[in-house]
């Protein structure tokens, strides 16, 4: 099970929940199991995030292992130019 921490935008999508626990593998394992969960954050999800891992902030590479021992927290993708 891995720990995903999400930004509070998110709270009403999932229950009020900022911490969900899900297995996975990767961090595409881990937005799936998420949107299995809570079918709302699905097209914020397609829209664009970022993941930081450990306090690394990179874009959602659905291949990346994760793991229990990660500290992984969703974010919103900056836009702009």
């Amino acid at each position: 099970m891995v720990t995903v921490n999400l930004w509070s935008g998110l709270r009403r999508f999932t229950d009020g929940e900022l911490a969900i626990q899900v297995e996975a593998q990767t961090i595409g394992d881990m937005l799936e199991a998420l949107v299995g969960k809570y079918p709302g954050l699905g097209p914020i999800f397609d829209d664009g995030i970022s993941v930081a891992i450990d306090g690394d902030v990179m874009p959602a590479d659905m291949s990346k292992s994760i793991s229990s021992e990660n500290e992984i927290f969703l974010l919103q993708q900056m836009k702009g130019g």
